[in-house]
């Protein structure tokens, strides 16, 4: 009895240990109360529940550094997830992603869904995946970006010569100057300064972030242009990827699809909450015809034409238009 005893605490003593969850850790600027950072949740919690042993921390208003760092992290092999865009992946080394954030490329929220299903988008991704970084979801609408300005705006020829704020890349600010704005690449947090300084006359975002950041307090007219529809994509290392189960990784990408839906219908509803939350506080909202699109839309074709500048690949704007049929 005794030698049985001592058999069984050894068998304990030197039991291997269980294995530990693999945790992915998910970085972001946005805050949780925004629709993204809600989908976000919503991810969290249908990943949970396919117990696989991959489990996700999530860190907004960008605790874990800014995207740059998190990239960094990822083509060291971590595990860790941020948000980028195409505009992100042609200055990362992907330059025919950045047609993406071309102005007027899309006509609706399908035709951005159809790309991405595409060969066209495989091939890109195929591409970023060879540098290191993994794309796992994309189905995810950021947001339309709409022109917030401080005199009216009714058609494409009324941006000739006002300054508008732009993000600091060439892609969106090539994006305004074939509109006939004049852009200025300004950090986001300066915005409502320089438009109450009149240094500028407007900016563009989605309407969460415009009234998020209260420009409609300084800048009181808005046209619901859509000039781009800002769709965004979740990545990771590659390395860090192809180390996890088959089951693993299919639990991440079917989840991460079904928390963009999600995220679709929260940022919809959003659209209409932020816009009536802006008119009762006294912006003028502009909603352009098909006609005034159109407008917009020819005047935009010259972006395309400068595919050399931005080191695209031939016939791209061609391809594009074709992958979304």
């Amino acid at each position: 009895m005794k030698k049985l005893f001592a058999a069984l605490l050894l068998a304990v003593l030197f039991v291997a240990p269980a294995a530990a969850d693999v945790v992915l850790q998910l970085g972001f600027e946005n805050s949780m109360s925004e629709p993204i950072g809600q989908a976000l949740a919503k991810w969290q919690e249908l990943l949970a529940a396919r117990n696989t042993g991959l489990t996700m921390e999530i860190f907004p208003d960008s605790q874990l550094g800014n995207k740059t760092d998190l990239i960094d992290q990822m083509l060291l092999g971590e595990g860790v997830m941020t948000l980028a865009d195409g505009a992100f992946f042609a200055d990362y080394g992907v330059p025919d992603m950045g047609i993406v954030f071309g102005p007027f490329l899309f006509a609706n929220w399908d035709e951005c869904w159809k790309l991405i299903q595409s060969d066209w988008w495989k091939e890109q991704c195929d591409k970023l995946n060879s540098m290191g970084i993994k794309l796992v979801a994309a189905n995810w609408a950021y947001g339309e970006r709409h022109t917030l300005t401080t005199k009216p705006v009714k058609t494409v020829d009324d941006l000739k010569g006002l300054q508008i704020r732009v993000p600091t890349n060439q892609i969106q600010t090539k994006g305004f100057e074939v509109l006939g704005a004049t852009p200025v690449g300004m950090s986001l947090g300066d915005v409502y300064t320089a438009l109450q300084q009149g240094t500028i006359d407007g900016g563009e975002n989605p309407l969460s972030t415009l009234y998020g950041r209260k420009h409609h307090e300084v800048a009181k007219y808005l046209i619901l242009d859509g000039h781009v529809l800002n769709f965004t994509n979740w990545i990771c290392s590659s390395m860090w990827f192809d180390s996890l189960t088959e089951e693993q990784q299919k639990a991440l990408v079917e989840t991460g699809y079904e928390a963009g839906v999600y995220n679709n219908e929260l940022q919809a509803k959003a659209n209409d909450y932020y816009r009536g939350l802006m008119e009762k506080e006294g912006v003028t909202v502009t909603v352009p015809d098909e006609e005034v699109l159109k407008g917009f839309r020819e005047k935009a074709q010259d972006f395309y034409k400068l595919g050399g500048l931005f080191k695209w690949s031939d016939g791209l704007y061609e391809r594009v238009k074709d992958a979304m049929k």
